[in-house]
């Protein structure tokens, strides 16, 4: 997307996200201007339970924040999306949900209004990587290197966070990615956790089949799998017996939340019972694909956009609910590599673009 056309949909301005000190998203650096908007954001004011979390969300695929946050009131947007739009609140059944007289949430995201009503949710409109490239891999690796354009970084800027932080050595669960592999934003010299599934550790199988904390024992040195993916052995090793004693597998969300059935709902479960088992978690990378809305990407309730969004906007929602008042000491970031055309194109979806939507929930906001 052109710069001037990233201004004219500008939703919430920059300026005064900025200035209301939640984050700053934007740098050219080894060391992003936001991490330290970020670490103001974690200490703000409020019920204290537990150690400040950074929660990522990585949407890869690049989503379209025109229709995650809509600019209705831009005639523009309705004359060049005539079959996408999301319609203006109130003309429609599928109509956006209205923020603030200007923009609205996607119809399907209806369970964060109640956050932005709370003053709890940060939206931030045109934003993204200076670098123009519209390449997947490239666009993703320079935003989770944040050193857009140069690929011979060799740390990601969520490591540099817990490099930065003197607490970082005294848990192997200071950064943890919810994944099968660490993202490149947790690579680096810090102590780094990837770990696909938290109900895996400490579960005896049935006949008294040794349970997988003792196979990894047998196998940490000799390269087996120990279902943790970390800088070295020793820190696996830790990590899993750290994990075998908080014994996550018995879980039960409070205060009524309920996290949609999939992938990305059960991620966001497992955040939330790392975190209450406070071992010591500062960061927390979540991946949830499926943003390429080439085709079909449909407009309202119907459509891929609307498939994705549902479960995310509920997710994150069950999150909020679920940590009840960590959510004090909680600050979500969701980020995407790059943006959509303003323009829909001929197969009734969006090409890749520029700038796009960003979203903040939580303490600090």
């Amino acid at each position: 997307m052109p710069a001037h056309e990233c201004e004219t949909f500008g939703a919430v301005s920059r300026r005064v996200f900025v200035k209301a000190g939640a984050l700053g998203l934007v740098s050219l650096g080894l060391d992003p201007l936001f991490l330290g908007r970020t670490a103001y954001a974690m200490r703000a004011p409020g019920k204290k339970t537990g150690s400040k979390v950074l929660v990522c969300v990585f949407q890869r695929g690049a989503v379209d924040g025109l229709s995650m946050v809509v600019p209705y009131a831009e005639s523009a947007y309705y004359n060049v999306r005539s079959r996408i739009a999301i319609p203006r609140p109130g003309s429609d059944p599928g109509a956006a949900i209205d923020l603030d007289g200007r923009f609205g949430l996607h119809p399907r995201l209806a369970p964060l209004k109640p956050l932005w009503d709370a003053r709890s949710l940060a939206i931030v409109e045109a934003i993204g990587s200076p670098d123009t490239t519209r390449s997947h891999f490239d666009a993703q690796d320079y935003m989770e290197s944040a050193t857009p354009g140069v690929k011979s970084t060799r740390d990601g800027w969520l490591n540099r966070v817990l490099t930065h932080r003197a607490e970082h050595r005294e848990t192997p669960f200071s950064g943890v990615a919810f994944s099968q592999q660490l993202p490149r934003a947790l690579q680096g010299s810090a102590p780094a956790l990837a770990i696909p599934d938290l109900n895996a550790f400490g579960i005896r199988a049935p006949g008294g089949t040794r349970d997988r904390l003792t196979a990894a024992f047998e196998q940490l040195y000799g390269g087996g799998d120990t279902g943790v993916i970390a800088s070295t052995a020793a820190e696996s090793f830790e990590a899993v017996q750290m994990l075998k004693q908080a014994n996550p597998s018995r879980y039960t969300a409070e205060n009524g939340a309920s996290y949609p059935r999939g992938p990305f709902g059960r991620a966001m479960q497992q955040v939330a019972q790392l975190i209450k088992t406070d071992l010591g978690m500062e960061i927390a990378f979540v991946d949830v694909g499926g943003w390429d809305t080439h085709i079909n990407q449909g407009a309202g309730e119907a459509g891929q956009l609307a498939t994705r969004l549902d479960e995310f906007g509920g997710s994150l929602a069950a999150f909020s609910q679920d940590l009840g008042n960590r959510m004090a000491d909680v600050v979500v970031l969701t980020m995407s590599e790059f943006g959509r055309t303003v323009a829909e194109n001929g197969n009734s979806g969006t090409d890749h673009g520029h700038a796009t939507a960003m979203m903040v929930m939580g303490g600090g906001v």
